[in-house]
């Protein structure tokens, strides 16, 4: 029983390890993830447009990313 338990805990441990084994990028995918479509930030002129809008609403400047609206009711 003891065995099986060590068992039941290390396969799961061995596959969360080779699970990251390969995290680069290789470089026949490097001319994929350079293309514009692939950018964080794909269409400058609609996120600026975007910020400008958020920030207007929320009168305030910053904080894009932290959750909760303006008027404090999170």
């Amino acid at each position: 029983m003891k065995k099986n338990m060590k068992l039941v805990l290390f396969i799961p441990l061995i596959i969360g390890a080779t699970g990251c084994a390969n995290l680069g990028v290789e470089p026949w995918e490097r001319d994929l993830l350079a293309k514009d479509e692939m950018s964080l930030n794909a269409a400058p002129v609609d996120a600026a447009l975007d910020d400008h809008i958020y920030f207007s609403k929320e009168a305030s400047s910053g904080g894009k990313g932290f959750g909760g609206g303006g008027c404090g009711c999170n």
